[in-house]
């Protein structure tokens, strides 16, 4: 998925799926360190993380911010 793919979603918010593939990062690893991140008050992955109970969405336009996606 590219992230103008990403930008097309009618959702305001990403799963863990979309983003670990723009990323390149295991999708388990990554709710790993969502969560160590709350716990820990630190947010190590530069784009903000909504956690939800069991449920972790990523608001859409700041992570295609922190990619340096761009509305063309």
């Amino acid at each position: 998925m590219t992230l103008s793919e990403i930008a097309k979603i009618p959702k305001q918010t990403l799963t863990i799926a979309q983003v670990s593939e723009v990323l390149d990062a295991a999708p388990q690893l990554l709710r790993l360190q969502i969560r160590e991140d709350k716990e820990t008050g630190i947010n190590s992955l530069g784009f903000p993380t909504i956690v939800t109970g069991t449920r972790i969405k990523i608001p859409k336009i700041p992570f295609l911010e922190f990619m340096g996606w761009k509305d063309p």
